[in-house]
């Protein structure tokens, strides 16, 4: 679970036409198949040439791209030194570019038509706009000692807008490959995460946490990946071939999101503090097990209550890659179920809508498993489905959830991805 602070604004970075009436958006395949519109790599370098002033060599074009993210399980462990479960995901963004030698970074939104440059060699204050992303993640990249170059460039995206799929990510992840020279960033994945993460921390403001950028750097095609947030160890965890991986969101938008999470912050680390009293060696939630936290003596209710749910979310991402590995849906169904418990009654973040349709969706016979994913209070709930149970699953929500909510829900079906890459001609 990242930080879900203000960000700048992400939303005109979207193509508007893409399942804002609700319904289920299926995306045929990665960008390198050309399957869905706005992505084709020779079409994005073709509306790159249309541009106004365009005077670029088309051999020299390169096409990036970076995907979004959905945590499996793991929530508001990450702030907490524990475990996380993201994979990316076929919601991505995708630049088609020019190198340039005019020390700019020239971005226009294919959506809008909405032109923007950022100098990369003094990027200046932050200017509160989706040029940010861009600009921090120069800076960062060029502290770190890291070579930068200037392109002109059109941005297209399909990740929906307030979706809790971590746009803010694949911009910072998609603007350092095309930074980059041709071949992508000079450093492992994890190191380029840990540099986005900079730049989001640093120049944009928001104080997150790694997952994020990990998803999006170092997602593994038909997997998700563990994150351990304290080491950095990570690894992929393969999903079963014949389940697919639903997004629905519930149409309720995230208002509440950046008071909650500080107060769920502060919670942990009055729970912390509590248990040191006893326990010297603690530094995080990570550290605490039910019987430490049994025995802390000047702990509140509240407090008690969110460390409970880390010490066993963290149990519970752990158990979920030995039930995958396994292939025990049954047992990934179970632990999902107690996740979104646990969220919903000890971290208290969940809100009726999600509760409806993780209901609506562990009805669903081929469902295998369902649960909130994010920071709550609205967004999204995850499910793993069997292929052919996704349209019963999207009748049923059809039928039930706008007459009980006045809500209008959005369905993604999704795959996990790798993470940011050049796209090859």
């Amino acid at each position: 679970m990242e930080e879900p602070q203000d960000r700048p604004p992400l939303g005109r970075l979207q193509r508007p036409t893409l399942a804002d009436d609700g319904g289920i958006v299926r995306y045929d395949g990665q960008m390198t198949t050309g399957t869905h519109e706005g992505i084709d790599r020779e079409r994005l370098v073709a509306q790159l040439e249309g541009l106004a002033g365009w005077s670029g060599d088309r051999d020299a074009v390169r096409v990036v791209r970076a995907p979004g993210r959905v945590n499996l399980i793991g929530e508001y462990t990450d702030f907490n030194d524990g475990y996380v479960l993201p994979a990316a995901i076929d919601l991505e963004i995708a630049i088609a570019l020019a190198p340039t030698d005019d020390g700019r970074a020239t971005l226009t939104l294919a959506a809008t038509g909405e032109t923007a440059a950022v100098e990369i060699d003094d990027v200046g204050v932050a200017a509160g706009d989706w040029t940010d992303y861009v600009a921090g993640t120069a800076r960062e990249m060029a502290r770190a000692g890291q070579p930068v170059r200037g392109f002109r460039g059109l941005l297209v995206s399909t990740l929906p807008e307030g979706s809790g799929l971590s746009s803010s990510a694949a911009l910072e992840l998609a603007s350092a490959w095309a930074l980059s020279p041709a071949g992508g960033p000079a450093v492992t994945p994890l190191e380029m995460a840990r540099v986005a993460q900079r730049a989001e921390n640093e120049y944009v403001g928001v104080r997150c946490g790694l997952m994020d950028q990990f998803a999006s750097a170092c997602g593994v095609a038909g997997s998700a990946v563990m994150l351990d947030c304290r080491t950095l160890e990570h690894r992929a965890v393969a999903l079963p071939p014949e389940l697919v991986i639903c997004v629905i969101h519930s149409g309720v938008p995230r208002t509440l999101v950046s008071s909650a999470y500080n107060e769920r912050r502060a919670d942990c680390e009055r729970a912390v503090a509590a248990v040191r009293l006893q326990e010297p060696g603690v530094r995080a939630l990570r550290d605490i097990d039910l019987e430490m936290l049994a025995r802390a003596t000047d702990l509140d209710r509240v407090a008690e209550m969110r460390a409970r749910h880390i010490i066993e979310e963290n149990d519970r991402v752990l158990e979920t890659i030995d039930a995958l590995a396994a292939h025990d849906l049954a047992r990934v169904g179970e632990l999902f179920a107690a996740s979104h418990a646990s969220l919903r009654d000890l971290f208290q973040v969940s809100c009726p809508e999600l509760d409806l349709l993780v209901e609506i969706s562990a009805g669903t016979p081929g469902v295998m498993a369902a649960r909130m994913t994010g920071a709550g209070f609205g967004g999204c709930i995850v499910a793993l489905a069997m292929p052919d149970a996704v349209d019963d699953l999207w009748a049923r929500i059809e039928r039930d959830y706008p007459a009980r909510t006045s809500r209008t829900p959005r369905l993604w079906q999704v795959r996990a991805v790798a993470g940011a890459s050049e796209l090859s001609v």
